[in-house]
């Protein structure tokens, strides 16, 4: 399955609906299988900082096709990820990244989400992907 507008439009609305419903602010990004901006939306009154955030969270999962916040993880001193971030172009290694997935999954894309807390970023970011 190819990631088509209509699919990560639907992503953007259910990630907005999430949003307003927990009442912050977002900046929404999606990719496609190749890394690629495929929609983006950045709330009214939303954080202008967190647009380079929220796109370069939906590719760093698309990438490694895991949860930015795992890449975290595995990215701390001593890690085996260590300075990761520094790769790519510069990648988001904190939660609000997810690898988009079909019905059978196979990975898609991505979502990133930036704006708020760091749970609020994720909990925005697992609504979309939920879409």
């Amino acid at each position: 399955m190819v990631l088509t507008l209509d699919h990560a439009e639907k992503i953007v609305a259910a990630a907005k609906a999430k949003a307003k419903a927990i009442n912050t602010l977002m900046d929404i990004a999606v990719v496609d299988e190749g890394g690629n901006l495929k929609a983006f939306v950045r709330m009214d009154g939303a954080w202008l900082g967190s647009v380079d955030i929220a796109q370069k969270k939906a590719r760093t999962a698309r990438f490694f096709d895991m949860p930015t916040g795992a890449i975290g993880q595995l990215s701390q001193p001593g890690g085996p990820l260590f300075g990761i971030e520094h790769s790519n172009g510069g990648l988001i290694t904190f939660p609000g990244g997810l690898p988009l997935k079909d019905s059978s999954g196979a990975v898609i894309g991505g979502i990133g989400v930036s704006g708020s807390s760091v749970e609020n970023d994720h909990a925005v970011a697992e609504a979309g992907a939920k879409a």
